[in-house]
């Protein structure tokens, strides 16, 4: 079953296309990745998803379990189960890091807490009382925001890896942290430029020019992406239809 769906969606932001006729299926349950290099639309598309200002389709359709919720507000979609961990770490300036995460919390307890906390790496006991502020570096305001999404359970999550090349965790503790996502009944839809983070997935889509130009296994994917986008022969193709046909040619 799908959890969410995507038709035919199209996103324009200012004078540029961002995405072009994009179509996307997400089954319940499952780890869904999103590759592509930068520029390709991947953000746009997270963004799209959580129902962010300024990110509203001028075409197409959103599907959460089968409800359309492509005019709901971002708090709206939140409250039937959608999160997003952005690429920039969250300021919640002058709140405890235990209070910071319970606050996403249906059903707040003490182990929960130490535990999501444990599983981004971070001793409970040294971080719990900490403030979320100034003292805290960017990779911990980080781990600390995943805490707070894997504590939260939502039903489902886009996890936006940031393009800056900075590795917020190693890539056996990202395994682990997305895996204890789906274990606990979240869908996950990971968004990366890195093949072999996409690999975690179910399914891999590959995006390219603000579409879905293949999907499937992620190897398979990963091994197209390697071979065909790293470097990008034109960067940013011109459009959806010129970018599917150049990633049909081999």
């Amino acid at each position: 079953m799908e959890i969410l769906q995507l038709k035919n969606i199209g996103l324009k932001l200012g004078e540029k296309q961002v995405l072009n006729g994009l179509t996307l299926s997400v089954k319940s349950g499952s780890i869904h990745s999103i590759l592509g290099i930068n520029a390709a639309g991947k953000s746009s598309l997270a963004f799209l998803i959580m129902g962010c200002a300024g990110y509203q389709p001028q075409s197409g359709q959103i599907f959460f379990k089968n409800e359309d919720i492509t005019r709901l507000a971002i708090h709206q979609r939140a409250q039937k189960g959608l999160t997003l961990a952005w690429q920039e770490p969250a300021r919640f300036e002058g709140l405890t890091v235990q209070d910071y995460i319970a606050a996403g919390m249906k059903e707040k307890n003490h182990r929960s807490i130490e535990e999501a906390l444990a599983m981004v790496l971070l001793d409970p006991p040294a971080y719990l009382q900490r403030l979320v502020d100034k003292t805290l570096s960017g990779g911990e305001r980080k781990r600390i925001e995943l805490a707070a999404v894997y504590a939260m359970h939502p039903e489902l999550v886009v996890l936006d890896e940031p393009d800056s090349g900075i590795d917020i965790l190693a890539l056996d503790n990202i395994i682990a942290l997305i895996k204890g996502l789906k274990k606990q009944g979240t869908t996950v839809i990971l968004i990366t430029h890195r093949e072999e983070v996409s690999e975690i997935a179910d399914v891999t889509s590959l995006m390219c020019s603000g579409c879905i130009v293949q999907e499937g296994k992620p190897r398979e994917v990963g091994r197209r992406f390697k071979s065909r986008c790293i470097p990008c022969p034109t960067k940013i193709f011109p459009s959806a239809g010129e970018g599917k046909a150049a990633m049909a040619r081999d």
